[in-house]
């Protein structure tokens, strides 16, 4: 990257202040947007490679030129950076992966008699919004159980249109001899609409709900759609007990009928331990480039709201960057700002982040938002829970968008390039050993079969080699002589002759299998080493300018899951020989205790331990084994404990 050398100069002039950066390709399309409390410094960490972010040298191979903005602090970066992203859209930045407009609640609170509505309008001044709920359903029924809670009218009924088109006609008349705030009474309809018969309307169309009595709805649905709710409950109960003591029947009904309404709704949600949690809890999962996102949205200990998005830009972002911009796009749109935000880690610019959110917040009280990253309690709980409905978003996403066959597919074409094999490489084999200073010596043989774990051709060695310390090289070619000797290339439970063969580790295993390979006269066989370190490829024809696939790449992440489930197989076998070996009984040691004896002894006593513990005469005393046994028993037990 020689271009980096002239960018690294032109740095010297960047001032050591907080600000915004943007690196931009030759056409000038900005392909990153980042912010740093030192310019100067943060932007050479990109040029001299110090950033271990995965996606740096695919960024900095395209990059031409920069901009900077100096801002007053880090708090104002934060926010021009997150403008600036909006603006552009670069690709390096994470986003949504489908930037659709996501469905709000909405009270039109610039209306004489507001109404409440499901909407995915642009933010209006005079209207409050709730949300955003990424499930449409879920948001229509909001309305409809708040509509049952607490009357209000709907936005989209036609007798409350006509009222505030009949108001916007008529606005008040302002007179120096009288009140110039009351205005005119608006017309009554002869009947009231449909749902004020059902009981979901005030009746303000029909005269039979004053504007006072119809504000004092409008406030209760606001503070029961914000999730205050407790205090709602108990002015309702009160307002239901003060109704049968006064005999009015009807009116303590209704509350019933809403008491009743409010309990159903929470019974359809999760109730966290600790009633008095309000808080956001944030679960990602990942998998590469991709991410599944969960917004558990909970209030007086009930989740509210959940929310579930999913962002990939196909690139490698570190978790950090991940969250951070999560954040910054999550609460632009978000209308109810928590105390508490709950992530499993904190990002970078944690501090920045909380400046943030506590200014949108604008508490009367100077409250302010805090970043937790929850380790124990209900809070990790919780946090658990929605990281687990994260891996169930992103797997809906991958099975409704088909995206692992396209991946699959892209993965194989872009292995049969960077490989130069004949043909994409359908039958993948990885070979992996796995041991502890040569001791229980395993290897595993994983197979994947257009892309996909082959599990039925997993198979796995136990390695003969025994020259008394690890040694890979050996073991490599002792496995690989097994695998392809002509009685297992001519057994069908092996499977056909693999178009790839990837061995775990760099230049010398790859050597080894090519050595081997040659011996059986397999030359054919396309072969590479996976250095674990770099993730780079080494082949027979560039071993010393080893193969390093882009960053975020389909072939990458096919090259990584295979041999990730290599070492995964070959530990499992690892472990169960190991603990085989760890559990042999100390009594195998015993001379004349067969396996009956032993059955007889522990039958009797029960556990090791017991027989441990037990004296020689009681050991003596079991049926069927001899004193001189039970001499030999209790010394090997002895000698154990000493």
């Amino acid at each position: 990257m020689e271009h980096l050398v002239s960018i690294a100069r032109q740095l010297a002039s960047v001032p050591l202040e907080p600000g915004v950066y943007l690196w931009k390709d030759a056409s000038g399309t900005v392909l990153y947007v980042g912010k740093a409390k030192q310019l100067r410094n943060r932007m050479r960490q990109y040029t001299s490679l110090q950033d271990e972010r995965a996606m740096i040298p695919q960024l900095m191979e395209r990059v031409a030129t920069f901009e900077y903005l100096v801002t007053v602090n880090e708090h104002e970066s934060l926010i021009l950076e997150k403008n600036l992203i909006n603006q552009y859209s670069p690709p390096f930045n994470v986003d949504f992966k489908d930037d659709k407009s996501y469905p709000f609640i909405a009270l039109t609170m610039g209306d004489k008699y507001p109404a409440i509505k499901y909407t995915r309008e642009r933010p209006v001044p005079t209207t409050r919004y709730f949300g955003p709920y990424t499930d449409a359903r879920a948001a229509r029924a909001m309305v409809d159980t708040v509509r049952r809670i607490v009357p209000v009218c709907s936005a989209s009924c036609v007798e409350w249109k006509r009222l505030r088109n009949w108001l916007e006609a008529h606005p008040p008349q302002e007179d120096a001899a009288a009140d110039a705030t009351a205005p005119p009474e608006p017309p009554k309809t002869v009947r009231p609409c449909f749902d004020r018969h059902v009981g979901i309307g005030p009746g303000a169309c029909s005269g039979d709900c004053t504007a006072q009595e119809y504000g004092d709805n409008v406030r209760q649905v606001a503070r029961f759609l914000a999730g205050h709710r407790r205090a709602f409950v108990s002015e309702l109960t009160e307002e239901m007990e003060h109704a049968a003591a006064d005999l009015d029947f009807e009116r303590a009904a209704r509350c019933k009928k809403r008491l009743d309404s409010i309990q159903a709704l929470r019974d359809k949600q999760h109730v966290v331990v600790s009633p008095s949690l309000n808080a956001d809890c944030i679960g990602f999962f990942r998998e590469e480039t991709i991410a599944g996102v969960h917004v558990f949205s909970v209030r007086e200990g009930a989740v509210i709201i959940s929310n579930e998005f999913v962002l990939d830009k196909g690139l490698d972002i570190s978790d950090s960057d991940l969250t951070s911009q999560f954040l910054l796009r999550y609460y632009e749109q978000a209308t109810d700002i928590p105390r508490e935000v709950v992530v499993a880690a904190l990002p970078e610019d944690a501090e920045a982040v909380e400046e943030w959110l506590t200014t949108k917040l604008a508490s009367k009280h100077r409250a302010k938002v805090r970043l937790v990253a929850a380790q124990r309690g209900d809070r990790h709980e919780l946090l658990g829970l929605a990281e687990r409905n994260a891996r169930h978003t992103l797997l809906r996403y991958k099975v409704r968008t088909r995206y692992d066959d396209e991946r699959i597919n892209r993965a194989l074409v872009e292995l049969e390039s960077a490989l130069a094999l004949p043909s994409a490489p359908l039958r993948i084999e990885c070979f992996d050993i796995s041991t502890i200073h040569g001791k229980h010596s395993v290897a595993s043989m994983v197979v994947f079969t257009a892309g996909s774990p082959d599990k039925a051709q997993y198979r796995r060695f136990k390695v003969r080699f025994d020259g008394g310390e690890a040694n890979d090289f050996a073991m490599m070619s002792e496995v690989l002589a097994r695998r392809f000797a002509p009685e297992r290339m001519a057994d069908e439970r092996f499977g056909s002759k693999p178009d790839l063969l990837i061995v775990d580790g760099g230049k010398p295993q790859l050597t080894a299998a090519l050595t081997q390979l040659g011996g059986l006269g397999l030359d054919d066989i396309a072969v590479a080493g996976l250095a674990k370190r770099d993730e780079e490829l080494f082949v027979p024809w560039s071993l010393d300018a080893p193969i390093v696939l882009p960053s975020g790449s389909s072939a990458l992440y096919l090259v990584k899951q295979v041999r990730d489930e290599a070492h995964r197989f070959a530990i499992t076998f690892h472990r169960e020989l190991r603990g085989k070996a760890m559990t042999a009984s100390i009594l195998d040691d015993v001379v004349g205790l067969g396996p009956k004896r032993k059955k007889a002894l522990l039958r009797v006593f029960g556990s090791l331990r017991r027989l441990r513990e037990a004296p020689l005469e009681e050991i003596a005393s079991v049926q069927g084994v001899p004193r001189e046994v039970a001499e030999e028993v209790y010394a090997v037990l002895r000698q154990q404990e000493s």
